[in-house]
């Protein structure tokens, strides 16, 4: 949990967001919590720093060891979300960082903002937009927002 934290600006370009009225929805798998490598506490720990420090509406998990429904690219979490929070997911942004991100939102129906941190797998699914930071994730939510009117959400 120590070794836990935000990237530079996170807090702030995140909460920005809100202004749009958008819904902030955190969407993880943490396979390492059902092999027992991280424990729930740990786990819990830091989804409580994320909730002190961004304004999140909510946290889903999926902590199967074997491929779910819920586990990335499985839309199961985003469907569980549309239904909560009666979503229009075709006006959804999911932002991620894996392949498994994207395949999540591809598959739930949502666009999907990829930000490329140059890691070295491989990307079976083509996202809708690319960038390269976070900065530039919001600003081309915000952007798309405007022209659209969306009434919106946004998952991470």
């Amino acid at each position: 949990y120590e070794d836990f934290c935000l990237y530079p600006n996170t807090k702030e370009i995140i909460n920005d967001l809100k202004k749009f009225n958008y819904k902030l929805i955190v969407v993880t798998n943490q396979k390492d919590v059902g092999m027992g490598i991280t424990s729930v506490e740990v786990l819990d720990k830091m989804h409580s720093y994320l909730k002190k420090e961004i304004q999140l509406d909510e946290i889903y998990v999926c902590t199967c060891i074997d491929n779910c429904d819920c586990y990335k690219p499985n839309p199961g979490m985003l469907l569980a979300a549309q239904k909560k929070w009666n979503l229009d997911l075709t006006n959804c942004f999911m932002i991620g960082d894996s392949w498994r991100d994207v395949g999540a939102a591809i598959n739930a129906g949502c666009k999907s903002i990829f930000i490329d941190r140059k890691y070295d797998m491989p990307m079976p699914y083509k996202p809708n937009f690319t960038v390269n930071t976070l900065l530039q994730a919001k600003d081309l939510i915000e952007k798309i927002t405007k022209e659209n009117k969306y009434e919106s959400c946004k998952f991470r």
